[in-house]
């Protein structure tokens, strides 16, 4: 088969989870001796770029700094790109996040797949606001142009369903899958006391309830510091640099609080196995790679409560679930953890454990090649 992803932000551009996902499932993908293409838009970049992640094909294209025009410039290019490479090397299986399809050619004529990785209704609403019209517009428009759905929790397949009122589409759940060749255990590099966030620097990451559990922390746990590792975001509220709105509220902490950026993969799985707690106290997430990274370290792991928490976490045997709005909860946590270490030894072998059984792109490549099989087996014959 040749399965083509739509994703603007493959690495090493700025990425989050998609971004992620994606690089993981397209080299599994390639791995497992199928043809493997990634096309998407390149906000940074001025020219069009093609080349080889080692054996998936990656074609970006430039970002129109046309104001108001992006997203009809940008559809464009795509379909553009999309119908080049098609007559080149035919697509099975196009497949893209809630709102990829939107401006794509409906009679383009490969298979067509969202894979949902939390979209815009589905965060507006249980965030607690409104979908903004042009952004839910895209969206229902993409789920109108794509013939097969999957999700990557069960969480967010319902909650997606109810919102678009999709309860005649079939939905097939499909965990996201970590590397755990890339992501595993590293023992005799733990520091004590260190506390480790990573993600992007944003209110709905509960980084800044974090933050404020640390006085909390310290008061019991002196010895304990925490770093936070992710890109910046703006401030919706305010327009201005989240990050710089972080380092003024934990100023007083000092030495205590480090923050170390944006990091390359390589970077961060070296980071998370210095990490005696991963605390990844998330408002709402679809199923996120976070989570199962640093599971498949084998770290003891503070997560949410809410959306799929519970699906990925066995609370106090896997990890420890919290409110996430509530700093002394989180707090309680990280210290349960930093001060037993018998019992986060036994958290951290235990999610290992979970994502090996679970989680591992090892266990869910099958299951994603069975999907992409089904998707072009119903418009036409999948390629050898």
């Amino acid at each position: 088969m040749h399965i083509c992803y739509l994703c603007n932000e493959y690495p090493p551009l700025p990425h989050g989870g998609v971004g992620s996902v994606t690089y993981t499932l397209a080299h599994a993908v390639a791995r497992a001796g199928h043809e493997v293409s990634v096309v998407g838009i390149d906000s940074t970049a001025r020219e069009r770029s093609a080349r080889w992640d080692e054996d998936v094909r990656v074609i970006q294209t430039p970002h129109t700094k046309v104001p108001q025009m992006g997203y009809l410039v940008g559809g464009r290019r795509l379909r553009n790109e999309l119908a080049e490479l098609h007559r080149a090397h035919p697509i099975d299986v196009l497949e893209g996040a809630e709102t990829s399809m939107a401006f794509l050619d409906p009679g383009f004529p490969a298979a067509r797949a969202i894979r949902m990785h939390g979209g815009h209704h589905f965060f507006s609403v249980t965030l607690g606001g409104k979908p903004k019209r042009w952004s839910a517009w895209q969206e229902r428009k993409s789920f109108t142009r794509a013939q097969r759905l999957c999700a990557v929790s069960r969480f967010v397949a319902d909650r997606t369903k109810e919102l678009l009122g999709l309860s005649r589409r079939e939905i097939t759940v499909i965990p996201n899958g970590v590397d755990t060749d890339v992501f595993r255990p590293a023992p005799e590099r733990e520091e004590p006391g260190k506390i480790v966030f990573f993600g992007a620097l944003a209110e709905k990451k509960g980084v800044r309830q974090l933050i404020s559990a640390m006085d909390r922390i310290l008061s019991v746990a002196p010895f304990a510091s925490l770093t936070l590792a992710g890109r910046d975001t703006v401030d919706p509220r305010t327009g201005a640099s989240f990050g710089a709105e972080l380092r003024r509220m934990s100023a007083h902490l000092g030495d205590r609080i480090r923050f170390a950026g944006a990091l390359p993969r390589m970077k961060l799985s070296e980071l998370v196995a210095t990490a005696s707690v991963c605390a990844l106290p998330s408002h709402m997430e679809a199923l996120p790679m976070a989570w199962l990274e640093a599971m498949a370290m084998g770290k003891a792991l503070v997560a949410s409560t809410t959306g799929p928490g519970p699906e990925v976490v066995e609370d106090s045997v896997s990890g420890m679930l919290c409110d996430p709005h509530d700093p002394d909860a989180i707090a309680v946590r990280i210290i349960r953890l930093l001060t037993d270490p018998q019992r986060r030894r036994a958290m951290g072998a235990a999610a290992r454990q979970r994502v090996e059984k679970h989680f591992s792109l090892h266990t869910l490549l099958d299951r994603n090649l069975e999907f992409y099989e089904s998707c072009c087996s119903r418009t036409h014959n999948c390629a050898a």
